[in-house]
């Protein structure tokens, strides 16, 4: 039975094969599956076998006849290979069918899927812009209690006005774009505007107001207004009538205030000036009198010094300019009493503080900058500058101290670097109107003390004597003191004033000197001032300096003059045969020398008689007549090199043949021996 149901199924699938071989060899290969391509195997069905049995075969080929494909093919009538290949050609048909309808669903099935992802993305953006929105547009409890009932100065206030600005902020932008919501909230943000607006006035002009209290410091607190800077923000952005009101009352109140102050503090400081000060006639060229004594040592309480220095310099030291300003009250109750440029550093220092402050105020609380800054600080501080200017060149009009007018210039150029640091350039043009003013003071003053040497004729000046005129120190004080100052900050037209002064006195000097009879006195005098004027040129200018090198050059000129006036009474002998028998051994003349045998005796033993008598002489005539006892030393010590120096000459030319010979020459002094008694005349001090 089994193998006749193997026979029957091997009937069956070789029926189907044959109408599908069929197909294939009309239509070619059909796709679709692997098992319609793949042959028929047959190897293991054995029909020769003994133990094929014919009734199992019955069975089988009953069982397939009661299949309902055999049944309908054998119905039919039909051709089995034809049936075949008809219901195969069907089962592909609709297998493609169901092919073709899963690709369509599949892709609808995509579509799908791309649609909703899309509209999950467009739902989450528009839930997270009406997210957005709606924070934007409602307005909560916290911010409503803040601004209705919390003072100003609360922390919490700040961070709710903080809140309502950008939220109104974000209510215009929404009304802008159309957004209907906004209406609902804008009465509310409205009313809280209006509310939070009307706090912050009140609270910034009660500020504004508390600065019109009197102030011993000179200084306003308007930097207490910072912390509460956003305020004003607000109202700039959401009353700007209210703003203009606030910086308008702020300028007012502080424009007067300044201008309160700084009168005040300027009158004050005055009145601890030196009452004693220079005037017109206080000129270097003009004669001294015992009300001007130069060498009376004027009181530190009631004069300042004209043309010296002294401790004035220090008012540009750093530690000086920078100092704490001058309390006038303070001063009187000590009684003390302050040179002009110490009240022009405190006045100015006080201005460059306060002004810097303010720049800087203005630029960060009313949120300005560039021109806008520099407008607003002009007009809260415009009244004040005028006034001080007004006042400086008040007092200029009479003012004869040309190192004071100096030390202001610098004083000036030093707090415009400062501003310059701090970054604030409002100050820039009241420099310039600053030093408008004092340039051509100093430059009229300087004039006026060059003409004054120019004029000045020393036939009046009464009794002269050899030592350092009055009119040459106070150039040399005046003059160190000028270019000790202008060597921190150069000035090349200080430096030309200066020469012009210096040629001025250096023909002073000529002048004067010219009144002596004697050579000798008037070197002793031009010794004397210009060894005086540039000792005190070289204690405050550099020693490579234009006036040093001037000084220095006239000085040993006019030293090596005196040298050989001083030694030629007593050795003038000697100096001239020397010099005659020096020419003759040059010119080769030396044979002329053997008539001067008996000169050469005379000179020998007469140096020798009174070479140590001479040299004491001149030595104390030294010292007497040079004031400064180092220049005194210095002169006799190269007075004796000289005689040395023209004595080993001496040897020299009577060691010539034509003198060699001569008896007097044993009593020649030896030069070392010389040397050595000669340092016995060194002043030692």
């Amino acid at each position: 039975m089994a193998a006749a149901a193997t026979m029957a199924a091997a009937a069956r699938e070789l029926v189907l094969r044959s109408g599908a071989s069929d197909m294939e060899e009309e239509e070619g290969p059909l796709g679709g599956g692997p098992g319609l391509q793949e042959p028929l195997q047959l190897g293991e069905l054995d029909l020769t076998s003994d133990e094929f049995i014919l009734d199992e075969v019955d069975v089988h080929i009953q069982a397939n006849l009661e299949d309902e494909l055999v049944k309908e093919a054998l119905k039919t009538g039909v051709d089995l290979r034809h049936y075949s290949k008809q219901r195969m050609e069907q089962m592909l048909g609709a297998f493609q069918s169901d092919l073709s309808s899963i690709s369509s669903e599949i892709r609808t099935l995509q579509e799908q899927s791309g649609a909703m992802n899309i509209r999950l993305r467009n739902r989450q953006a528009v839930r997270g812009k009406l997210g957005e929105l709606v924070d934007g547009l409602v307005v909560p409890s916290a911010l409503v209690t803040a601004i209705l009932e919390a003072p100003v100065t609360e922390p919490r206030f700040l961070e709710q006005l903080q809140e309502l600005d950008a939220k109104a902020a974000a209510v215009r932008e929404q009304e802008a774009r159309g957004t209907a919501a906004c209406a609902d909230v804008r009465g509310v943000l409205d009313r809280l505007r209006v509310k939070a607006v009307t706090k912050i006035r009140e609270f910034i002009l009660q500020k504004i107001y508390s600065f019109r209290k009197p102030m011993t410091n000179y200084q306003i607190p308007q930097t207490a207004l910072l912390k509460y800077r956003f305020f004003y923000q607000f109202l700039l952005g959401n009353e700007r009538a209210t703003a203009k009101e606030v910086r308008d009352e702020y300028v007012e109140t502080l424009s007067k205030m300044y201008l309160s102050y700084y009168r005040s503090y300027l009158g004050r400081l005055m009145k601890v000036q030196y009452e004693e000060v220079a005037e017109k006639d206080d000129l270097m060229g003009v004669e001294d009198t015992a009300k001007k004594g130069f060498f009376s040592k004027p009181s530190l309480r009631s004069r300042n010094t004209i043309f010296t220095l002294g401790t004035r310099g220090s008012v540009i030291s750093p530690t000086e300019l920078e100092a704490p300003i001058l309390v006038p009250h303070t001063a009187q109750r000590g009684e003390q009493r302050y040179p002009f440029e110490a009240l022009f550093r405190s006045q100015h220092y006080a201005l460059l503080d306060n002004s810097c402050r303010e720049y800087l105020f203005i630029c960060e609380f009313f949120v300005v900058s560039g021109p806008a800054a520099h407008d607003l600080f002009h007009a809260v501080m415009g009244r004040t500058l005028s006034m001080t200017l007004k006042h400086l060149e008040s007092y200029l009009a009479d003012c004869y101290d040309a190192i004071a007018v100096f030390l202001c210039i610098h004083i000036v150029l030093r707090f415009r670097n400062i501003a310059a640091k701090r970054d604030v350039p409002a100050l820039d043009r009241y420099w310039e109107q600053v030093l408008a003013l004092l340039w051509p003071r100093f430059e009229l003053i300087l004039e006026m003390n060059v003409q004054s040497v120019r004029s000045t004729d020393p036939q009046r000046l009464g009794g002269l004597d050899t030592r350092p005129h009055y009119i040459t120190r106070r150039y040399a004080e005046f003059s160190s003191a000028l270019v000790s100052i202008n060597q921190t900050i150069p000035n090349e037209r200080t430096m030309q004033l200066l020469g012009q002064l210096q040629v001025e006195v250096e023909n002073f000097v000529l002048r004067v000197a010219a009144e002596f009879s004697s050579r000798k006195e008037q070197l002793v005098f031009l010794i004397n001032n210009y060894d005086m004027m540039l000792g005190v040129l070289m204690e405050r200018a550099a020693d490579d300096s234009k006036e040093v090198e001037s000084f220095q050059q006239l000085l040993n000129a006019r030293t090596q003059e005196f040298i050989e006036e001083l030694l030629s009474p007593p050795f003038g002998g000697l100096v001239a045969f020397v010099k005659e028998a020096e020419a003759l051994i040059e010119r080769g003349q030396a044979e002329r020398l053997r008539g001067e045998e008996a000169r050469v005796t005379q000179l020998i033993r007469g140096f020798g008689s009174s070479w140590k008598s001479s040299v004491e002489s001149l030595s104390q005539d030294v010292m007497r007549s040079f004031t400064n006892f180092r220049n005194g030393t210095s002169i006799i010590q190269g007075a004796l090199t000289q005689l040395i120096q023209l004595y080993h000459r001496f040897h020299r030319v009577l060691s010539q043949p034509q003198l060699r010979a001569l008896p007097a020459r044993a009593e020649l002094i030896n030069i070392h021996h010389l040397m050595v008694e000669l340092k016995k005349h060194k002043p030692n001090f």
